[in-house]
């Protein structure tokens, strides 16, 4: 199963993050969306999983959870826009965290637990990546690759 990660589009959906979003079985938005519109273009793709960030704030996310834990396959996936709320210790059965907010790709393991951030696919932060990622889910196994998108 391959799972695509976006975060802080930030109301920008590259052409380039569809593209490398082509072909997953699910997707997840960690935040950051800024335009209602990106979410439609993202279900086009594949099913999605969304949360809301700090700057989607207004009325029309209102109906967008802050957190949300979903299974896929054999793991257990918990999705939140800030590392900071992340709760700890993380409800059972959570093999894979996402979040966004620092516009930061990374990939870290933490007692067997993945904790990937996609990196911002919005407009250009500081000199920060312009990134989605796919993880790769076989049964148990979990392996994330980063796309720069620009």
């Amino acid at each position: 199963m391959k799972i695509g990660l976006i975060s802080d589009t930030h109301g920008l959906l590259r052409p380039e993050a569809l593209a490398a979003l082509q072909g997953c079985d699910h997707l997840v938005h960690a935040g950051d969306i800024g335009k209602l519109e990106i979410l439609d273009a993202l279900r086009a793709v594949a099913p999605l999983t969304v949360v809301r960030g700090n700057n989607d704030r207004d009325e029309q996310w209102a109906g967008v959870d802050l957190n949300h834990s979903l299974r896929l396959g054999e793991i257990g996936l918990y999705v939140t826009h800030e590392m900071a709320d992340v709760p700890s210790p993380l409800p059972l059965g959570i093999d894979v965290v996402v979040t966004g907010h620092s516009h930061k790709p990374l990939e870290q393991w933490r007692d067997n637990v993945l904790f990937i951030n996609p990196g911002s696919a919005g407009p250009r932060r500081f000199k920060l990546p312009i990134t989605v990622a796919l993880l790769q889910v076989d049964g148990r196994h979990r392996q994330v690759k980063f796309v720069a998108l620009a």
